[in-house]
C-alpha cells in the first residue's frame, strides 16, 4: 500500500471548546459508540480526564490523544484544554491535525476562550465542523448562537471555504446529534432515536486526509512530549513522510542553548500509536498517523526527527512564552513536617523537573538560593493545579506570590 493510500484511511482532528461546553462528554460517547470498549468493560464517565483534579474541577488540563475506528478509517482525536492558562497545550496540537470540531453551548454561545483557540485553528487553515451542543437546555437559543458563530468566523478572518462550515446539532450527554434542526424536537421527546453517526460521517466526508511532504525520507515534527519511567522521554507528533521501525537510526534536528541548529543521532527504542485511550506498541509508523517515539532524551517541542543526517528541517513550532513566575522553596517554617513530608531541596528540585518534562508549558529555573526554584508558566490556574497535585502527593513546600513577567 502506498503512503497516499494509507492516509486515505486516517483523519486527524482536535476539539475546540470553552470550559464546560461538553467537550470531554462528547469524546466519551464517541469512544463508546465507535466500539472502542468491549461490552463487558466498565467505562467511567469523563474517560479522557486522566487526573483526579480534572474530574473534580470538570476541566481539561492536559492535551490528550485518543483514536476511534469507523469502518476501515482511523480517527485520531485530540482533546485539548479550553482555558487559556493551558494554551501552551492547545497551540502545539494544531500542527498535528487537519480539522477541528468547534463545540459551542447552545445557550452560552462562543466565549473568549473559544475565540482564542479558534483563531489558531483558522490560521492553520483547518477545516472546522461546528457542533452546537446542549440543545436540550431550556434556555437554548440555537439560531442566535449560530449567527454569533458565523460572525466570529468573519471577525477572525476565515476564508470563504472555512465560513461554509457544516453544522451539527447535538446533545452530547445523551449521545445523539443531527444535521437537521427540524429533528431536534423529536430527538428531545424520544419519538426519534439518535446516535453520533451523523458526526462520524461528517468527519469522514469533510475533514481531509493528512497532508504529506513529497519525500521518501522519514520526517516527524515533534508537537508534544511525555515521559515514561520505563523508556524515558517520549516524542509525540505526526509523521509527515516516510516510515520508521523500532531499532532504526534517526537524527534529531533541534536547537542548542544558543539557538544554533544541531543534529543528534539516536536509535529508536520503542514506537507507539494511539488505539482507543491507550498507547499501543506497533512495529512500524506510517506517514499521516500520529505516533510516539522513544529513544532520545534531549528532544524538544518543534524538533524534526528524520532518517537522513542531511535532511531538511521542518518549520519549527513556536511555544508561547510564559507570563507569570512563582518561587517554590523548601519549607523552613516552624510547622515543617506537620502536614506532609518535609523534603530537602534535591527532592523538591527533582519533582519540579519531572513536572516540566511532562508539561512543556512550564519552565524551570535554578536561583542563587540552593533551596529555592523559579517556575515560569501561563497563568494562576496552572500554578494552582501544580501546587494541589504536589500537596496530594504529600510534598510540603513554600511558594511565593505570582510575579507578572
Amino acid at each position: 500500500m502506498s503512503f497516499k493510500d494509507q492516509t486515505q484511511n486516517i483523519r486527524n482532528i482536535c476539539i475546540i471548546a470553552h470550559v464546560d461546553h461538553g467537550k470531554t462528554t462528547l469524546v466519551d460517547f464517541l469512544l463508546r459508540q465507535a466500539g472502542t470498549f468491549r461490552s463487558f468493560e466498565h467505562l467511567q464517565e469523563r474517560v479522557m480526564d486522566s487526573m483526579d483534579l480534572e474530574r473534580e474541577r470538570g476541566i481539561t488540563i492536559l492535551a490528550k490523544n485518543t483514536s476511534v475506528r469507523v469502518g476501515s478509517t482511523k480517527i485520531n482525536i485530540v482533546d485539548t484544554p479550553g482555558h487559556s492558562d493551558f494554551g501552551g497545550e492547545v497551540e502545539r496540537i494544531m500542527s498535528m491535525v487537519d480539522g477541528a470540531l468547534l463545540l459551542v453551548d447552545a445557550a452560552e454561545g462562543p466565549l473568549p476562550q473559544t475565540r482564542f483557540v479558534l483563531r489558531k485553528a483558522l490560521a492553520q487553515g483547518l477545516k472546522v465542523v461546528v457542533v452546537i451542543n446542549k440543545v436540550d437546555r431550556p434556555d437554548a437559543r440555537i439560531n442566535e448562537v449560530l449567527n454569533l458563530i458565523f460572525d466570529l468566523f468573519i471577525d477572525l478572518g476565515a476564508t470563504d471555504e472555512q465560513v461554509d462550515f457544516p453544522i451539527i446539532y447535538a446533545c452530547a450527554r445523551k449521545g445523539w446529534c443531527t444535521l437537521n434542526i427540524t429533528e431536534v424536537p423529536g430527538l428531545l421527546s424520544g419519538t426519534l432515536n439518535g446516535t453520533l453517526k451523523p458526526l462520524f460521517d461528517t468527519i469522514l466526508n469533510v475533514v481531509p486526509s493528512p497532508k504529506l511532504i513529497k519525500s521518501d525520507e522519514f520526517k516527524m515534527l515533534i508537537s508534544n512530549l511525555s515521559y515514561s519511567d520505563y523508556v524515558g522521554r517520549l516524542s509525540i507528533g505526526r509523521i509527515l513522510s516516510g516510515s520508521m521501525k523500532q531499532g532504526d537510526v534517526l537524527f534529531r534536528k533541534g536547537l542548542d542553548t544558543h539557538k544554533n541548529l544541531i543534529t543528534q543521532k539516536f536509535v529508536v527504542s520503542k514506537i507507539f500509536t494511539y488505539e482507543g485511550l491507550k498507547q499501543a506498541e506497533v512495529p512500524e509508523l506510517l506517514a499521516g498517523d500520529i505516533g510516539v517515539v522513544a529513544g532520545c532524551e534531549d528532544v524538544q517541542i518543534g524538533d524534526t526527527l528524520t532518517n537522513s543526517e542531511s535532511g531538511e528541517v521542518l518549520p519549527r513550532i513556536v511555544v508561547e512564552t510564559p507570563t507569570l513566575a512563582m518561587f517554590f522553596s523548601v519549607n523552613t517554617s516552624p510547622l515543617s513536617g506537620q502536614e506532609g513530608v518535609a523534603i530537602q531541596s534535591r527532592g523538591l528540585r527533582e519533582r519540579l523537573i519531572r513536572e516540566v518534562r511532562n508539561n512543556v508549558a512550564l519552565r524551570f529555573e535554578d536561583t542563587e538560593v540552593p533551596d529555592r526554584f523559579r517556575i515560569l508558566g501561563r497563568g494562576e490556574l496552572q500554578f494552582a493545579i501544580l501546587i494541589e497535585q504536589m500537596r496530594r502527593e504529600s510534598f510540603e513546600f513554600m511558594v511565593g506570590k505570582p510575579i507578572v513577567l
